[in-house]
């Protein structure tokens, strides 16, 4: 199974959520004491290792501030 590699620009998320209810893996998760400058909680990969790869959370961010990288 292809694992994934999701990292986000922080800095421009607004926290919509989108990209945990997506997530396949359940793996996403809004982090209650982590803010960005703007003061949205920043959302962050809780089982790194269990990424599959699959880039929904990526399709489904209306800012583009997921990118996931596929190692076969």
């Amino acid at each position: 199974m292809p694992k994934g590699k999701v990292t986000f620009e922080t800095e421009k998320c607004k926290g919509c959520l989108l990209c945990v209810e997506f997530c396949p893996q359940h793996i996403l998760y809004q982090d209650k004491n982590a803010f960005n400058k703007a003061g949205y909680n920043i959302i962050t990969v809780s089982e790194p290792e269990k990424c599959v790869g699959c880039a929904f959370c990526a399709m489904m961010c209306p800012d583009s501030v997921i990118t996931v990288e596929v190692d076969k």
